[in-house]
């Protein structure tokens, strides 16, 4: 329950809840069954990230939110306090060499998330960003499958969870570092956060516990205690590095949901289905094949029956004509290049690179350029990334650089021709997965796209069934039509068909079917 008469006091103020100052610290991206479930992804192994020892504050600090930023969020976390060095150890041995646990609070500015992308390092490498007490629990006197981890900002409940809840056991975590690299006393663990983590203000107050309700005299960390101020002064310096910027996906991830961050909700994903219990925005092989084999002129004609005139993506040409593109949009904007704009969010991990990274197997880039085709909106590298993504095609109504080179890597491509500038030349990359305008059409996330050589087409999700149902049976109606046109027939009274040239054809479907 408190520290270890063997460990010494440190020296240093802000290492008072540790036996000293960390050789390393490092910290899980991923580990709460609740925290995968929020973000929608559940990782196969754990991965991690480092963060460095001048982050660590002790209870009853302050934590500095930087001026001219909003997105300070905060991250309740068991900590892991190694007491003997540990090497290629295996997992039944690997908590013997676990010294002590307690609280610790991964603080994060995803105002700098950008740049860095998974490394954190300007996001969560902030001095007083990693507060860990208040006191030491021995390792040896709590079971790491029953521990709680709890947080309260302003005094109410936010986090409750305990290590039954991870997706590793704590562990795990030991071992597998292990085989990479010698763990040191001394050294700390961040084992993840659960559900609950969101934003602070200044003002707010956030405390962290971990105890081990069940074990002998009910051992606690104490309450680690950490008050939020605001920072002073000019901000950061463009002239040596990234500035803070945020976007609406960075809002929901800190927030914890596009609703805490006050956001609308993101237009829902087609029901496509599948029928696999898997991901929601792949078509169901059937509507697949059966788009596949629709043209994309008879989809816009049976759309132009149901009302729907503004569904095509004007101004693209495909690179690969005999490639049909089907799939449901994951949408990308540009906004017209402003220089300002353009340092804040053009470069690093942009939201240009995030779309890319994130495209599912099954998903079409779609991309709002206004038409502008004097740059590139995508090139090479970023062709192969959605291929490997497996990513059904791209469509963008501005320009493609390395033209040859984006064709030789086969993924279906529409574009409003070549040109061989880069992005910032007309263009900064803004947001993704909202609505957008490519080709002027109006494209959501989840609409399914559908392209051949006559163009590309958008079609809203609730009535794709009916569409292509309507589309492929015109289809089979104009392949009669063109065979009686080629036996002699004039198309008057045949094009379109009156009563008698309808009741032959009806006849002739009857005795293919087997059911005249």
């Amino acid at each position: 329950m408190s520290t270890d008469s063997t460990s010494p006091a440190p020296a240093d103020a802000r290492f008072a809840g540790l036996p000293g100052r960390p050789g390393k610290i490092i910290a899980v991206h991923l580990s709460y069954a609740s925290r995968a479930d929020q973000r929608g992804r559940r990782p196969a192994d754990p991965s991690y990230f480092f963060k460095p020892s001048s982050s660590v504050a002790a209870t009853g600090s302050e934590i500095v939110r930087p001026a001219g930023t909003e997105l300070l969020a905060f991250e309740g976390e068991i900590a892991l306090v190694i007491g003997t060095p540990a090497k290629n150890v295996p997992l039944q041995d690997a908590w013997s060499h676990v010294g002590w646990v307690t609280a610790a609070n991964d603080f994060g500015l995803y105002d700098l998330r950008a740049n860095d992308k998974g490394s954190n390092v300007r996001s969560k490498g902030g001095d007083g960003y990693t507060p860990i007490g208040a006191q030491l629990i021995d390792a040896r006197t709590v079971d790491p499958g029953a521990l709680r981890l709890r947080t309260w900002v302003n005094g109410a409940v936010v986090q409750d969870d305990t290590t039954a809840g991870l997706i590793f056991p704590l562990a795990q975590f030991v071992a597998d570092l292990s085989q990479h690299f010698t763990l040191e006393p001394g050294d700390v663990i961040l084992t993840g956060t659960p559900a609950g983590s969101s934003v602070v203000r200044p003002g707010d107050v956030v405390e962290v516990e971990v105890d081990a309700p069940h074990s002998p005299g009910s051992a606690t960390s104490g309450r680690l205690i950490t008050t939020v101020v605001q920072g002073e002064g000019g901000g950061f310096d463009e002239s040596v590095g990234s500035l803070p910027q945020v976007d609406d996906t960075q809002r929901a991830e800190a927030w914890g949901s596009r609703e805490l961050a006050g956001l609308p909700p993101v237009a829902p994903r087609p029901s496509t289905g599948s029928g696999t219990g898997g991901d929601e925005t792949q078509l169901s092989p059937e509507l697949r094949a059966k788009l596949e084999a629709a043209p994309v002129a008879g989809l816009s004609q049976q759309l132009r029956k149901r009302g729907f005139n503004n569904v095509t993506i004007d101004g693209v040409a495909p690179l690969h004509p005999e490639a049909k593109l089907v799939g449901t949009a994951k949408t990308l904007r540009f906004v017209p290049n402003r220089e300002d704009l353009f340092k804040t969010h053009g470069g690093g991990y942009n939201a240009q690179k995030r779309a890319f990274d994130a495209v599912r197997a099954g998903e079409v880039i779609v991309i709002e350029a206004r038409g502008e085709s004097g740059s590139g909106t995508l090139g090479d590298i970023l062709a192969i990334r959605a291929n490997a993504q497996r990513a059904a095609g791209i469509v963008t109504d501005g320009g493609v650089r390395d033209h040859d080179a984006v064709a030789a890597v086969g993924i279906p491509v529409y574009s409003n021709g070549a040109h061989p500038a880069v992005l910032g030349r007309k263009h900064v990359p803004w947001d993704h997965d909202v609505t957008i305008a490519c080709g002027g059409t109006t494209v959501q996330p989840g609409d399914i796209i559908v392209g051949d050589n006559d163009g590309v087409i958008v079609i809203p999700p609730a009535l794709v069934e009916e569409v292509v149902d309507a589309a492929l049976a015109q289809e089979d109606e104009d392949a009669w039509i063109a065979a009686r046109v080629a036996e002699g027939h004039p198309v008057d009274g045949l094009f379109p068909m009156n009563a008698e040239w309808r009741a032959r054809f009806e006849q002739a479907l009857r005795q293919a079917q087997g059911t005249a």
